[in-house]
C-alpha cells in the first residue's frame, strides 16, 4: 500500500523559513515523482512543485520560484521542501504526492494527509 506522510508545517512569522518532508512507504520511492501542493481556504489547489525521478529535475511554480527549494534523500526515502522567505499569501494546507512519472507537471497519483503552513504578517 503506498503510504505518503507529510510534515514539518507550523507558524512562523513572515520572512521565515521551514523545512517540509514527505516520507514514503510501500512503493520504490526513488522511481517516483514527488510533486507538493497546496490549498489555502476558499482557493484552489495550486502545484508548488515537482521533483522527477528521472533525472532529478525540479519545476516550481512561479508564485514560488526563488524561495522553494526540493531535495531528495532515497535512503531515508523523504522528499524535502525547503520554503524560505515566506510570506502570508504562503499559508495553506501542503501535501505530498506520488506518482510514477511521464508527465511534464506531477500527476498526483497518490496523495498523503497535509500539514498545516501558517505565516503570520
Amino acid at each position: 500500500e503506498v503510504q505518503l506522510q507529510a510534515s514539518g508545517g507550523g507558524l512562523v512569522q513572515a520572512g521565515g523559513s521551514l523545512r517540509l518532508s514527505c516520507t514514503g512507504s510501500g512503493f520504490s520511492f526513488e522511481d517516483f515523482d514527488i510533486g507538493w501542493f497546496r490549498q489555502a481556504p476558499g482557493k484552489d489547489r495550486e502545484g508548488v512543485s515537482c521533483l522527477h525521478s528521472s533525472d532529478g529535475s525540479a519545476y516550481y511554480a512561479d508564485s514560488v520560484k526563488g524561495r522553494f527549494t526540493v531535495s531528495r534523500d532515497n535512503a531515508k526515502n523523504t522528499v524535502y521542501l525547503h520554503l524560505n522567505s515566506l510570506q502570508p499569501q504562503d499559508t495553506a494546507t501542503y501535501y505530498c504526492t506520488a506518482d510514477s512519472g511521464g508527465s511534464s507537471w506531477c500527476r498526483g497519483d497518490y496523495w498523503g494527509k497535509g500539514t498545516q503552513v501558517t505565516v503570520s504578517s
